[in-house]
């Protein structure tokens, strides 16, 4: 396959990492930054110090704070923007994208006042790509992928062709790319595991030990299935990629801002002191908020997130949160399924 012109917004940690991939799949690229000095650095070094120290970027992708020059001529563009500049960015790419781009987006949460999905920000910014936007989302720490340690990921389309096209070209040998149709539970799961791997953090930061953390990560994925369901994505994919196993490696790895946030503030520090140590953005607080006025839309039952919730934005002490979760009222392990067949007249 020839190499493609691509752009990837913005230079970022996850961003570079997926211009890694592009550039070793033979793919020309332009890595946009609003920074100068940034630019400088990767155009000069091959080093993008602040989000990957000690990685030399692949040769082939170059930095520019141009717009207009990442995008006029990119066959391909992934937008790997942090959820809050989602729709600024998107809106900035709208006036310079081709019109037949490829356009993949790979960031996981929510747009903070709106409550809306990324897909329905980008759709909204970029009207004509509104039913061919790919998701990329994945057990996919961008430390790991830059090193090109083996990692899989899942691309989801209402176009098929757009979704296999995506698959062709970023999957690679240490890259594979399955797609699956269900835009809303790839792109709910990817986000909503944000908040289970904070809370993942809190309890090792507790000392609380492996038992209560394959708890909280088992009912995590109930509270994750409910809401996902409740908002139209399919059960099952909550079982895939986007769901399950990037539940674990957000709620088990060194490399997840998610967690590392979380066992600061299981270590008793504020989240205004988590959040100036870590030094960049953990979507899962922002996530925590939007999925604490989600359940109440669509009324979802999730305490795991409302006790988080209110340890985030409450000044709930930690060990407070998880007694109350630990305290609740005793119920099946299977509620849903209790309640359907119940329903059903069955006891």
């Amino acid at each position: 396959m020839a190499g493609k012109q691509t752009a990837v917004l913005v230079a970022g940690s996850w961003g570079s990492a997926l211009a890694g991939v592009l550039a070793d799949n033979g793919h020309r690229v332009l890595l946009w930054t609003r920074n100068a000095e940034q630019a400088e650095e990767i155009n000069r070094s091959g080093n993008n110090t602040r989000y990957l120290p000690g990685i030399r970027l692949p040769e082939r992708i170059r930095a520019t704070t141009s717009m207009a020059e990442a995008l006029s001529e990119a066959e391909a563009v992934i937008l790997a923007a942090p959820s809050s500049a989602m729709r600024e960015i998107a809106a900035m790419a709208a006036k310079h994208i081709r019109n037949d781009a490829l356009l993949l987006h790979a960031t996981k949460g929510f747009e903070a006042d709106s409550l809306k999905r990324m897909t329905e920000v980008i759709g909204e910014e970029m009207p004509g790509f509104r039913s061919r936007i790919v998701v990329l989302s994945g057990p996919s720490h961008a430390e790991e992928v830059i090193r090109r340690c083996p990692t899989t990921v899942v691309v989801a389309s209402e176009s098929a062709d757009a979704a296999e096209a995506a698959q062709d070209l970023l999957i690679n040998s240490y890259f594979r790319v399955y797609t699956n149709p269900d835009v809303v539970g790839v792109e709910l799961g990817g986000a909503l595991k944000n908040i289970i791997a904070l809370g993942a953090g809190l309890s090792d930061g507790l000392g609380f030990g492996d038992n209560a953390k394959a708890a909280l990560l088992t009912r995590g994925l109930v509270e994750i299935a409910r809401l996902g369901t409740a908002m139209g994505g399919h059960p099952l994919t909550f079982a895939g990629l986007s769901g399950v196993g990037d539940l674990v490696v957000t709620c088990t790895s060194k490399h997840s801002r998610n967690w590392r946030a979380g066992y600061l503030l299981g270590q008793g520090r504020t989240l205004e002191e988590v959040l100036r140590e870590t030094g960049m953005v953990v979507e899962g607080v922002r996530t925590t908020k939007a999925a604490y006025a989600l359940a109440s839309r669509y009324g979802v039952e999730m305490p795991i997130t409302v006790q988080l919730y209110e340890v985030l934005f409450d000044a709930k002490p930690p060990k407070l949160a998880v007694e109350m979760l630990m305290g609740r009222d005793r119920t099946h392990e299977m509620e849903d399924i209790v309640r359907e067949i119940r329903g059903g007249g069955m006891e």
